[in-house]
């Protein structure tokens, strides 16, 4: 019995798959706190709280 760990299929397409692209927040943002993403017809509402952390609500 082989004791390996082995990825399965979806642990292995990740591994295959291009870096995802990075967003520096200050772009999506501008001067506000507050942006909406619309995503299969559903709006989102991310938004930076006081101490700086990224709250998303559907």
């Amino acid at each position: 019995m082989d004791d390996e760990k082995k990825p399965d299929d979806e642990d292995a397409a990740d591994l295959a798959a291009p870096a995802a692209p990075v967003v520096d927040a200050r772009n999506l943002f501008g001067s506000n706190r507050e942006i909406v993403i619309e995503h299969d017809g559903e709006r989102y509402r991310l938004r930076i709280t006081r101490r700086g952390k990224l709250i998303l609500q559907k």
